[in-house]
Protein backbone atom coordinates (compact mmCIF):
# COMPACT_ATOMS: atom_id res chain seq x y z
CA UNK A 1 0.00 0.00 0.00
CA UNK A 2 1.90 3.57 -0.72
CA UNK A 3 1.62 6.18 1.30
CA UNK A 4 -1.45 8.01 2.19
CA UNK A 5 -1.00 11.80 1.99
CA UNK A 6 -3.59 13.55 4.80
CA UNK A 7 -5.81 15.71 3.37
CA UNK A 8 -6.07 18.41 6.54
CA UNK A 9 -9.51 20.43 8.22
CA UNK A 10 -8.56 23.61 9.48
CA UNK A 11 -9.16 21.88 13.13
CA UNK A 12 -7.06 19.48 12.42
CA UNK A 13 -4.25 22.18 11.28
CA UNK A 14 -4.78 23.80 14.35
CA UNK A 15 -3.85 20.85 16.55
CA UNK A 16 -0.96 20.16 14.92
CA UNK A 17 0.72 23.53 14.55
CA UNK A 18 4.43 23.33 13.61
CA UNK A 19 6.15 19.96 13.64
CA UNK A 20 8.57 19.59 16.46
CA UNK A 21 11.85 20.48 15.52
CA UNK A 22 14.55 17.41 15.95
CA UNK A 23 18.33 17.59 16.44
CA UNK A 24 19.56 17.38 12.84
CA UNK A 25 21.32 13.67 13.82
CA UNK A 26 17.79 11.99 14.38
CA UNK A 27 16.35 13.15 10.54
CA UNK A 28 17.20 10.90 7.72
CA UNK A 29 17.68 7.86 10.05
CA UNK A 30 16.84 4.01 7.94
CA UNK A 31 14.09 2.17 9.65
CA UNK A 32 16.63 -0.42 10.52
CA UNK A 33 18.95 2.01 12.47
CA UNK A 34 15.77 3.37 14.22
CA UNK A 35 15.13 0.17 15.32
CA UNK A 36 18.08 -1.39 16.46
CA UNK A 37 19.00 2.11 18.56
CA UNK A 38 15.31 2.25 20.07
CA UNK A 39 16.02 -0.92 21.15
CA UNK A 40 18.28 -0.50 22.52
CA UNK A 41 17.78 2.83 24.72
CA UNK A 42 14.78 0.92 25.76
CA UNK A 43 16.94 -2.21 26.85
CA UNK A 44 18.92 -0.29 28.88
CA UNK A 45 16.47 1.73 30.28
CA UNK A 46 14.36 -1.46 31.41
CA UNK A 47 11.57 -1.06 34.10
CA UNK A 48 12.21 2.17 34.33
CA UNK A 49 10.31 2.67 30.85
CA UNK A 50 6.87 2.20 29.96
CA UNK A 51 5.46 2.59 26.45
CA UNK A 52 1.90 2.75 25.21
CA UNK A 53 0.73 3.19 22.46
CA UNK A 54 -2.79 3.62 20.90
CA UNK A 55 -4.24 1.92 18.48
CA UNK A 56 -4.23 4.26 15.50
CA UNK A 57 -0.10 4.90 15.75
CA UNK A 58 2.00 3.96 12.50
CA UNK A 59 3.35 0.83 13.07
CA UNK A 60 6.77 1.49 12.82
CA UNK A 61 6.13 3.26 16.04
CA UNK A 62 3.76 0.94 17.97
CA UNK A 63 5.50 -2.36 17.59
CA UNK A 64 7.51 -1.00 20.48
CA UNK A 65 4.88 -0.02 23.10
CA UNK A 66 4.49 -2.25 26.07
CA UNK A 67 1.10 -1.84 26.39
CA UNK A 68 -1.69 -1.15 22.87
CA UNK A 69 -5.27 -0.57 23.26
CA UNK A 70 -7.92 2.45 23.08
CA UNK A 71 -8.18 5.28 25.34
CA UNK A 72 -9.97 3.53 28.19
CA UNK A 73 -7.76 0.13 28.26
CA UNK A 74 -4.57 2.26 28.15
CA UNK A 75 -5.94 4.12 31.01
CA UNK A 76 -6.60 1.02 33.03
CA UNK A 77 -2.91 0.48 32.09
CA UNK A 78 -1.47 3.35 33.89
CA UNK A 79 -1.32 2.06 37.00
CA UNK A 80 0.27 -1.60 36.33
CA UNK A 81 3.34 -0.35 35.86
CA UNK A 82 4.34 1.57 39.61
CA UNK A 83 7.98 0.84 39.13
CA UNK A 84 8.56 2.76 35.97
CA UNK A 85 10.06 6.80 36.21
CA UNK A 86 9.16 7.23 32.90
CA UNK A 87 5.64 6.80 31.02
CA UNK A 88 5.96 7.50 27.32
CA UNK A 89 2.49 7.89 25.65
CA UNK A 90 2.30 7.18 21.88
CA UNK A 91 -0.52 8.74 21.18
CA UNK A 92 -1.96 12.83 21.43
CA UNK A 93 -2.19 15.51 23.94
CA UNK A 94 -4.91 14.74 26.14
CA UNK A 95 -4.09 11.20 26.29
CA UNK A 96 -0.90 11.74 27.94
CA UNK A 97 -2.73 14.60 30.37
CA UNK A 98 -5.22 12.01 31.44
CA UNK A 99 -1.89 9.66 31.82
CA UNK A 100 -0.64 12.66 34.74
CA UNK A 101 -3.75 12.44 36.64
CA UNK A 102 -3.53 8.56 36.67
CA UNK A 103 0.26 7.71 37.35
CA UNK A 104 1.84 7.59 40.49
CA UNK A 105 3.73 10.90 41.58
CA UNK A 106 7.24 9.71 40.81
CA UNK A 107 5.89 9.21 37.06
CA UNK A 108 6.57 11.31 34.33
CA UNK A 109 4.87 11.00 31.17
CA UNK A 110 6.07 12.10 28.29
CA UNK A 111 4.59 12.99 24.95
CA UNK A 112 7.24 12.02 22.05
CA UNK A 113 6.11 14.97 19.61
CA UNK A 114 4.22 17.76 21.20
CA UNK A 115 2.49 18.49 18.41
CA UNK A 116 0.33 15.76 18.35
CA UNK A 117 -2.84 17.65 18.98
CA UNK A 118 -6.53 15.99 18.82
CA UNK A 119 -9.19 18.28 16.54
CA UNK A 120 -12.28 16.62 18.60
CA UNK A 121 -10.55 18.12 21.72
CA UNK A 122 -10.19 21.57 20.92
CA UNK A 123 -13.62 21.94 19.70
CA UNK A 124 -14.40 22.16 23.40
CA UNK A 125 -13.27 25.17 24.80
CA UNK A 126 -13.64 25.69 28.67
CA UNK A 127 -14.37 29.28 28.35
CA UNK A 128 -17.39 28.28 25.84
CA UNK A 129 -17.94 25.54 28.32
CA UNK A 130 -18.32 27.91 31.07
CA UNK A 131 -21.06 30.09 29.38
CA UNK A 132 -22.93 26.96 28.17
CA UNK A 133 -23.07 25.90 31.82
CA UNK A 134 -24.17 29.42 32.85
CA UNK A 135 -26.61 29.94 30.07
CA UNK A 136 -28.28 26.82 30.82
CA UNK A 137 -28.57 28.22 34.37
CA UNK A 138 -29.98 31.43 32.84
CA UNK A 139 -32.69 29.19 31.36
CA UNK A 140 -33.38 27.33 33.92
CA UNK A 141 -32.16 24.05 32.45
CA UNK A 142 -31.62 21.75 35.81
CA UNK A 143 -30.89 18.32 36.53
CA UNK A 144 -27.84 17.91 33.90
CA UNK A 145 -25.39 15.43 34.35
CA UNK A 146 -22.13 17.32 32.40
CA UNK A 147 -20.20 14.02 30.48
CA UNK A 148 -17.21 14.21 28.33
CA UNK A 149 -15.52 11.80 25.82
CA UNK A 150 -11.66 11.70 27.35
CA UNK A 151 -10.99 13.43 23.89
CA UNK A 152 -10.88 16.72 25.94
CA UNK A 153 -8.82 18.80 27.49
CA UNK A 154 -7.88 18.33 30.85
CA UNK A 155 -9.45 21.76 31.63
CA UNK A 156 -12.64 20.41 30.78
CA UNK A 157 -12.72 17.13 32.39
CA UNK A 158 -11.41 19.19 35.63
CA UNK A 159 -15.13 21.56 35.21
CA UNK A 160 -17.15 18.42 34.26
CA UNK A 161 -16.02 16.74 37.72
CA UNK A 162 -16.45 19.42 39.79
CA UNK A 163 -19.83 19.73 38.64
CA UNK A 164 -20.48 15.85 39.54
CA UNK A 165 -20.07 14.58 35.84
CA UNK A 166 -17.52 11.80 34.49
CA UNK A 167 -15.48 11.04 31.27
CA UNK A 168 -16.57 8.01 29.17
CA UNK A 169 -14.49 6.33 26.12
CA UNK A 170 -16.17 4.80 23.36
CA UNK A 171 -15.94 1.65 25.46
CA UNK A 172 -17.56 2.49 28.24
CA UNK A 173 -19.93 5.35 27.11
CA UNK A 174 -23.42 3.34 26.89
CA UNK A 175 -22.69 2.04 30.71
CA UNK A 176 -21.66 5.39 31.44
CA UNK A 177 -25.01 7.64 29.79
CA UNK A 178 -26.92 4.82 32.23
CA UNK A 179 -24.63 6.08 35.04
CA UNK A 180 -25.34 9.64 34.37
CA UNK A 181 -29.30 9.54 33.76
CA UNK A 182 -29.36 7.52 37.44
CA UNK A 183 -27.95 11.01 38.51
CA UNK A 184 -29.84 13.70 36.36
CA UNK A 185 -32.70 14.26 33.85
CA UNK A 186 -30.39 15.46 31.24
CA UNK A 187 -27.00 14.76 29.98
CA UNK A 188 -25.24 17.18 28.90
CA UNK A 189 -22.65 15.59 26.22
CA UNK A 190 -19.13 16.89 24.96
CA UNK A 191 -17.31 17.19 22.78
CA UNK A 192 -18.30 14.70 19.89
CA UNK A 193 -22.13 14.79 19.70
CA UNK A 194 -22.14 11.95 16.97
CA UNK A 195 -20.82 9.24 19.59
CA UNK A 196 -23.40 11.14 21.92
CA UNK A 197 -26.12 10.58 19.38
CA UNK A 198 -25.03 7.11 18.37
CA UNK A 199 -25.49 5.55 21.95
CA UNK A 200 -28.57 7.47 23.10
CA UNK A 201 -30.70 6.32 20.09
CA UNK A 202 -28.90 3.11 19.03
CA UNK A 203 -27.83 1.42 23.05
CA UNK A 204 -30.61 3.78 25.12
CA UNK A 205 -33.49 3.84 22.80
CA UNK A 206 -33.47 8.04 23.08
CA UNK A 207 -35.51 8.91 20.03
CA UNK A 208 -33.74 11.46 17.62
CA UNK A 209 -36.23 14.35 18.62
CA UNK A 210 -35.23 14.75 22.39
CA UNK A 211 -31.28 15.31 21.41
CA UNK A 212 -30.29 18.62 20.38
CA UNK A 213 -26.75 20.44 19.30
CA UNK A 214 -25.34 23.11 21.52
CA UNK A 215 -23.33 25.07 19.20
CA UNK A 216 -21.02 27.16 21.25
CA UNK A 217 -20.48 29.79 18.80
CA UNK A 218 -24.22 31.12 19.34
CA UNK A 219 -25.99 32.82 21.93
CA UNK A 220 -27.72 30.21 23.66
CA UNK A 221 -26.29 27.39 21.72
CA UNK A 222 -28.54 28.08 19.46
CA UNK A 223 -31.32 27.22 21.12
CA UNK A 224 -34.63 28.62 22.95
CA UNK A 225 -35.61 27.31 26.62
CA UNK A 226 -38.54 24.96 25.06
CA UNK A 227 -36.16 23.03 23.33
CA UNK A 228 -33.54 22.62 25.89
CA UNK A 229 -36.46 21.03 28.55
CA UNK A 230 -37.60 18.94 26.04
CA UNK A 231 -34.43 17.36 25.20
CA UNK A 232 -32.95 14.60 27.42
CA UNK A 233 -29.48 14.86 25.41
CA UNK A 234 -28.05 18.14 24.92
CA UNK A 235 -25.05 17.37 22.44
CA UNK A 236 -22.04 19.55 22.00
CA UNK A 237 -21.40 21.09 17.98
CA UNK A 238 -18.14 18.52 17.69
CA UNK A 239 -16.92 15.83 16.33
CA UNK A 240 -13.74 13.62 14.80
CA UNK A 241 -12.38 15.04 11.64
CA UNK A 242 -11.39 11.08 10.76
CA UNK A 243 -14.97 9.43 11.52
CA UNK A 244 -17.02 12.22 9.78
CA UNK A 245 -15.32 11.33 6.69
CA UNK A 246 -17.42 8.31 6.35
CA UNK A 247 -20.38 7.74 4.38
CA UNK A 248 -23.49 5.95 3.75
CA UNK A 249 -22.96 6.04 -0.07
CA UNK A 250 -19.32 4.44 0.89
CA UNK A 251 -21.40 1.65 2.44
CA UNK A 252 -23.19 1.32 -0.54
CA UNK A 253 -20.22 1.31 -2.77
CA UNK A 254 -18.55 -1.63 -0.90
CA UNK A 255 -21.50 -3.77 -0.13
CA UNK A 256 -21.94 -3.51 -4.50
CA UNK A 257 -17.75 -4.51 -5.05
CA UNK A 258 -17.95 -7.16 -2.29
CA UNK A 259 -21.34 -9.01 -2.33
CA UNK A 260 -21.82 -10.51 1.37
CA UNK A 261 -19.26 -8.15 3.39
CA UNK A 262 -20.23 -6.94 6.97
CA UNK A 263 -20.09 -3.33 8.12
CA UNK A 264 -18.45 -2.56 11.37
CA UNK A 265 -18.13 1.23 11.98
CA UNK A 266 -16.94 3.42 15.17
CA UNK A 267 -19.69 4.70 16.82
CA UNK A 268 -17.92 8.38 16.53
CA UNK A 269 -19.35 8.57 12.54
CA UNK A 270 -22.59 10.72 11.59
CA UNK A 271 -25.87 8.74 12.58
CA UNK A 272 -26.67 7.66 9.17
CA UNK A 273 -23.24 5.75 8.76
CA UNK A 274 -24.57 4.16 11.93
CA UNK A 275 -27.98 3.23 10.76
CA UNK A 276 -26.62 2.01 7.13
CA UNK A 277 -23.50 -0.32 8.49
CA UNK A 278 -24.08 -3.85 10.49
CA UNK A 279 -22.75 -3.27 13.58
CA UNK A 280 -20.62 -0.48 15.65
CA UNK A 281 -18.63 -0.30 18.78
CA UNK A 282 -15.24 1.03 19.97
CA UNK A 283 -11.86 -0.17 18.94
CA UNK A 284 -12.21 -2.77 21.14
CA UNK A 285 -15.50 -4.24 20.17
CA UNK A 286 -14.60 -3.95 16.49
CA UNK A 287 -11.34 -6.01 16.93
CA UNK A 288 -13.34 -8.80 18.87
CA UNK A 289 -15.82 -8.93 16.71
CA UNK A 290 -13.61 -9.54 13.49
CA UNK A 291 -11.69 -11.60 15.36
CA UNK A 292 -14.14 -14.00 16.40
CA UNK A 293 -16.14 -14.09 13.04
CA UNK A 294 -16.28 -17.13 11.19
CA UNK A 295 -13.46 -18.45 8.49
CA UNK A 296 -14.47 -16.57 5.18
CA UNK A 297 -16.06 -13.80 6.76
CA UNK A 298 -15.57 -10.37 4.95
CA UNK A 299 -15.56 -7.22 6.74
CA UNK A 300 -15.73 -3.34 5.77
CA UNK A 301 -14.34 -1.18 8.79
CA UNK A 302 -15.13 2.19 9.40
CA UNK A 303 -12.40 3.53 11.45
CA UNK A 304 -8.54 4.89 11.23
CA UNK A 305 -6.95 3.17 8.48
CA UNK A 306 -3.59 1.94 10.68
CA UNK A 307 -5.79 0.05 12.74
CA UNK A 308 -7.89 -1.47 9.88
CA UNK A 309 -4.41 -2.63 7.97
CA UNK A 310 -3.18 -4.34 11.14
CA UNK A 311 -6.38 -6.25 11.41
CA UNK A 312 -6.52 -7.31 8.32
CA UNK A 313 -2.92 -8.31 7.95
CA UNK A 314 -3.39 -10.12 11.66
CA UNK A 315 -6.47 -12.43 10.32
CA UNK A 316 -5.51 -13.38 6.83
CA UNK A 317 -6.30 -15.62 5.00
CA UNK A 318 -8.92 -17.10 6.86
CA UNK A 319 -10.56 -13.46 6.57
CA UNK A 320 -10.73 -10.25 4.45
CA UNK A 321 -10.87 -6.55 6.03
CA UNK A 322 -11.36 -3.81 3.74
CA UNK A 323 -11.27 -0.01 4.64
CA UNK A 324 -15.08 1.33 4.25
CA UNK A 325 -12.91 4.15 2.44
CA UNK A 326 -10.64 3.06 -0.09
CA UNK A 327 -8.31 6.04 0.33
CA UNK A 328 -7.61 5.33 4.33
CA UNK A 329 -9.02 7.57 6.99
CA UNK A 330 -5.93 8.18 8.99
CA UNK A 331 -5.73 10.46 12.04
CA UNK A 332 -3.43 13.03 10.81
CA UNK A 333 -2.70 14.52 14.40
CA UNK A 334 -1.74 10.74 16.15
CA UNK A 335 0.47 10.24 12.64
CA UNK A 336 2.60 12.99 14.29
CA UNK A 337 4.87 10.54 16.69
CA UNK A 338 7.78 8.68 14.16
CA UNK A 339 10.14 6.19 15.16
CA UNK A 340 12.43 9.33 14.87
CA UNK A 341 10.74 11.39 18.04
CA UNK A 342 10.28 8.28 19.88
CA UNK A 343 13.94 7.47 19.37
CA UNK A 344 14.98 10.93 20.61
CA UNK A 345 13.22 11.19 23.48
CA UNK A 346 14.52 7.35 24.68
CA UNK A 347 18.11 8.19 24.01
CA UNK A 348 17.95 11.45 25.97
CA UNK A 349 16.27 9.81 28.88
CA UNK A 350 19.32 7.58 29.15
CA UNK A 351 21.38 10.49 29.06
CA UNK A 352 19.25 11.36 31.59
CA UNK A 353 17.72 14.57 30.05
CA UNK A 354 13.60 14.70 30.16
CA UNK A 355 11.74 16.52 27.27
CA UNK A 356 8.08 17.20 26.42
CA UNK A 357 6.92 15.75 29.72
CA UNK A 358 3.18 16.88 30.20
CA UNK A 359 1.82 18.05 33.31
CA UNK A 360 -1.66 18.81 34.04
CA UNK A 361 -1.76 21.83 36.62
CA UNK A 362 -2.63 21.55 39.88
CA UNK A 363 -5.68 23.33 40.21
CA UNK A 364 -7.21 20.66 37.82
CA UNK A 365 -5.91 17.68 38.59
CA UNK A 366 -7.87 17.16 41.50
CA UNK A 367 -10.84 17.41 39.53
CA UNK A 368 -9.51 15.44 36.60
CA UNK A 369 -8.89 12.54 39.20
CA UNK A 370 -12.51 12.58 40.38
CA UNK A 371 -14.03 12.71 36.50
CA UNK A 372 -11.57 9.81 35.91
CA UNK A 373 -12.00 7.86 39.12
CA UNK A 374 -15.40 7.78 38.32
CA UNK A 375 -15.45 6.59 34.48
CA UNK A 376 -12.49 3.82 35.85
CA UNK A 377 -15.81 2.52 38.64
CA UNK A 378 -18.36 2.51 35.93
CA UNK A 379 -18.90 -1.21 34.98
Amino acid sequence: MGSIIPLLTDFEKKSIGERQALPEQYLGLSDAEMDVRIAAARKTLGNRLVILGHHYQRDEVIRFADFTGDSFKLSRQIASRPEADYIVFCGVHFMAESADVLCHPHQQVILPDLAAGCSMSDMADPDQLATCWEELQQMGISGIVPVTYINSAASIKAFIGERGGTVCTSGNAEATLRWAFARGEKILFLPDQHLGRNTAYYKLGIPLDEMVVWDPNEIFGGLDPDQLKRAKMILWKGHCSVHERFTVQQIDAIRKQHPGVRVIVHPEVPWAVVNAADDNGSTEYILKTVRDSPKGSIWAVGTEVHLVNRLANEVAPDKTVISLDQFGCLCSTMFRVSPNHLLWILEELVAGRVHNRIVVPDDQKHWNRVALDRMLSIQ
